[in-house]
């Protein structure tokens, strides 16, 4: 310990010191007052009935108890007080501490009996200097006279002194010699000392807060000929609040003064770590503290994004970088968003949380402020990998488990290890060969060598893994296999929440490929779910109806509202027999698909034939509009003899958008996600590949589906769509529907902003002519005040279950502000899933 000495006094100044120290009077009703006590921190008091104990300001005390009995008075002249003491007081005595500057090794009771302590730092009183031994365990308040062995103790002892009071400092003035350069005196200030100039201010955009009120509380020091530093002037005023013991962590001496005491301890227990950052902690790059911090964040739930960096100007090298939360700051306006048509979702809401690091004189980046708390809700550990800053992490891990499993084929996307289910062994329950419904004849199509065996090898291996997969397995007249239909169970949870509307696609089934049938279907982000699949090795009708009746039983019975297909006489025949209450629909995709095919000569001989011939499949919802477009195609182009196009408008009524309005296709027209599904499959349905391939990349491609659903529901957690107005009707749906359905709302609803409204009116029921502004088209909408029931002849609704504009504007002029219950399917809500 350095030493810190006052200068020696005169006898007399020695001999007012000695009679200065404490006395202690312990009676049954006498107050003991004392001034202050220079050496407490951290007292410890233990009252019995009405005892009080009264600690003015104290800097230190001793780790021994003071026992006071009855009626002894003790006087002392030397007492030890420790850092962390306890005190016993009987009677109703008030104890209060005095103060002291005196300080030994030993301490007394108050019976006189002298207990000693060989951990304790001693400071003796020899005359009247005052030597302190160890400086980490010993402080004293500084005064005017005190001495100190460097600058650097008397900074640290003011600086402790101003944290226990409850200011922070700062280095002030400082005249060094002009011979040696060595320090002759400094000032050490309150860091609300003097005033900040104002010239500079007046072009600042964001003005500093300001800090400085002037205080003149401070402390000077000033070389002595004994090379010592002695205390010149201590003015202890201060002309605003202190902070309280709670507010005391966010002074700047206070966080140096924990840093330093951080560092120190992380040193000690570098061996120690549970994943967690802590003050101090070093790391021997920058790149490692961030690779700790996002590995932090990926178990907490969120995501790190690289804040400032602070460089060296000598070498260029990290001299301190922060790390912030995903969600930290906020988005600056821009006078660009009026003219966005999407503008990015909004994901920045001033979240604090950060980890700060700076570069040590060892070498090491050391964490210097870390915030553990979020203004926002943490995301679910199954969702973390779609975290930005974590989707490296999980990429390495897709890569790392590629090599081990040895997989030929290599993984696009992260998603593909998504879903891997696990279970144990189990029986089936039932049979997977249907021995019932064996195919009359011999199957249409033939195997490749080995295949009936990969297949059974495979659906077993699943069912190991889990039990709730379903296969079925027809055979043919000759007991082979013939049909194959299977199912995962989280496709038949998905046909629970959406399977309102499926899509059945055999277009597979060309010349040279493997004859595949998906059950497909949209969920309420308006992506594609697969329910089920089949390999079809016979397309007789008895095959589809096998086929059909096994999806049904699959799904627990549960049959589908609408089922779209491609044109097929033999499809539809089953479909009439095993499913008479579906609506069977022909997907107006499959119908354009065969087009390419049968009059692909018409579209190579006229290039504005494609977009013609696309305007009347998919834009005309009227059945005037396609009637009209139709001919005036057919004039345009010759095309009045074409048998094929003569043949697709007789079954318009089964395709046309314009005649299937009334039947609920949640929005599945044109299905052109078919188109990208079949493009992804296309490769592995070739015969020659191996069937053992076609399944692992069906797998990846239903797991590329269900991973780009959970990124959906966690953008809808943490995003809200931007609305065009503040409008409550907008607001309400904005908190009902998915993002996605939102958009589609938002659309209808601007839409109506330009109708103009005409009503007759029948006791309950209201008949409103709704049209845009300028033209001639109308459409009939129908409103009963009774039950707040709206029903347009677009049929808007029915084929697609939100609201249609006409309809929107009926509300509007009701003053009616939130969607109607009825008129709120919960297949397009954010509790589809519930």
């Amino acid at each position: 310990m350095d030493c810190i000495s006052n200068p020696p006094p005169c006898e007399e100044d020695a001999k007012d010191k000695v009679e200065s120290l404490p006395r202690v009077d312990t009676d049954a009703e006498v107050e003991s007052h004392c001034a202050k006590v220079s050496v407490v921190d951290k007292p410890v008091v233990d009252n019995d009935d009405e005892h009080k104990f009264q600690s003015a300001k104290a800097s230190s005390i001793d780790k021994f108890g003071v026992d006071s009995d009855g009626d002894h008075e003790c006087k002392n002249l030397k007492v030890s007080f420790d850092d962390k003491s306890g005190m016993d007081v009987d009677g109703e005595q008030h104890f209060q501490g005095l103060k002291s500057s005196c300080i030994e090794e030993f301490g007394k009771n108050f019976d006189g009996k002298q207990v000693q302590n060989p951990k304790f730092a001693s400071v003796g009183i020899t005359g009247c200097d005052i030597s302190i031994k160890d400086e980490h365990d010993e402080y004293v308040e500084p005064k005017v006279g005190v001495e100190f062995e460097s600058e650097e103790l008397a900074y640290k002892c003011y600086q402790r002194y101003a944290v226990m009071e409850g200011f922070s400092i700062r280095k002030d003035f400082v005249n060094k010699s002009r011979i040696n350069g060595a320090v002759v005196s400094r000032r050490y200030t309150c860091f609300r000392q003097g005033h900040r100039p104002r010239k500079r201010e007046a072009n600042v955009r964001k003005p500093r807060q300001e800090t400085r009120t002037g205080c003149l509380a401070h402390m000077t020091i000033a070389r002595q000929p004994n090379g010592k530093f002695r205390v010149t002037h201590f003015e202890t005023r201060h002309n605003h609040e202190l902070v309280t013991p709670t507010t005391a962590y966010m002074l700047p001496s206070h966080k140096r003064l924990t840093f330093s005491q951080a560092v120190e301890a992380n040193s000690a227990n570098s061996s120690v770590t549970d994943g967690v950052p802590r003050l101090g902690m070093g790391f021997d790059s920058e790149d490692l503290a961030y690779e700790f911090y996002n590995a932090y964040a990926g178990r907490v739930g969120f995501s790190v994004r690289k804040d400032y960096v602070n460089r060296s100007k000598i070498d260029g090298a990290v001299a301190s970088r922060r790390y912030t939360c995903f969600r930290e700051g906020f988005r600056q306006k821009d006078k660009r968003d009026l003219n966005v048509k999407r503008p990015r979702k909004e994901t920045r809401i001033g979240c604090q949380a950060q980890l700060v690091i700076a570069r040590q004189p060892d070498g090491k980046y050391r964490v210097t402020h870390f915030e553990e708390k979020h203004n926002h809700e943490l995301v679910a550990a199954c969702r973390v990998r779609m975290l930005r800053s974590q989707k490296k992490l999980a990429v390495g891990q897709v890569v790392e488990a590629n090599i081990v499993d040895g997989s030929k084929i290599h993984p696009k996307s992260l998603s593909k290890l998504m879903y891997k289910p696990t279970g144990g062994q189990g029986n089936l329950g039932y049979d997977p060969i249907d021995h019932k419904s064996n195919l009359p004849s011999k199957h249409t199509r033939d195997m490749s060598t080995g295949e009936p065996e990969d297949i059974l090898n495979y659906f077993q291996s699943k069912q190991l893994k889990d039990p709730s997969f379903f296969h079925s397995i027809q055979l043919d007249a000759e007991e082979q296999i013939t049909n194959v239909f299977w199912a995962d169970a989280k496709m038949v949870v998905d046909y629970g929440d959406f399977g309102d509307v499926v899509c059945f696609d055999t277009t597979y089934r060309l010349k040279d490929c493997r004859p595949f049938a998906p059950f497909i279907g949209v969920n309420h982000h308006k992506q594609m779910v697969i329910f089920g699949a089949a390999l079809l090795y016979d397309d007789t009708v008895e095959s589809f109806k096998w086929l059909f009746h096994t999806f049904i039983e699959a799904m627990s019975g549960k049959k589908p509202k609408t089922i779209l297909t491609d044109p097929d006489a033999v499809m539809a025949e089953a479909i009439e027999a095993v499913l008479p209450e579906t609506h069977h629909r022909i997907c107006v995709w499959h119908v354009y698909q065969n087009a390419l095919t049968y009059i692909s000569d018409i579209f190579l001989a006229f290039e504005s034939f494609s977009n013609d011939f696309c305007s009347c499949m998919f834009y005309h919802e009227e059945e005037d509009d396609f009637i009209n477009a139709w001919k005036v195609m057919l004039d345009e182009y010759g095309l009045w003899e074409n048998e094929w196009l003569n043949e697709i408008f007789k079954s318009r009524e089964k395709w046309s958008i314009a005649y299937g309005k009334h039947v609920f296709c949640a929005d599945i027209k044109t299905v052109q996600l078919c188109d990208g599904f079949h493009t992804n499959l296309r490769r592995y349905l070739k015969s020659d590949i191996d069937v053992l391939q076609f399944f692992k990349h069906l797998g990846r491609v239903v797991n590329d589906w269900r991973y780009k659903e959970l990124e959906a529901n966690y953008d809808m957690t943490q995003h809200m769509p931007r609305l065009m107005g503040d409008v409550i009707l907008l607001k309400h749906a904005r908190d009902i529907y998915t993002p996605s359905i939102f958009e589609l709302f938002q659309q209808e609803y601007e839409k109506c902003l330009n109708f103009v409204v005409n009503c007759t009116e029948s006791g309950s029921l209201f008949k409103y002519k709704v049209g845009t502004y300028g033209h001639l088209q109308e459409y009939i909408v129908v409103f009963n005040s009774i039950d707040i029931s709206v029903v347009c002849n677009c049929m808007k609704f029915e084929s697609m279950g939100i609201l249609c504009s006409h309809a929107l504007k009926v509300l509007d002029y009701r003053n009616i502000k939130v969607v109607p219950k009825q008129y709120i399917l919960k297949r397009w809500t954010r509790e589809a899933r519930v």
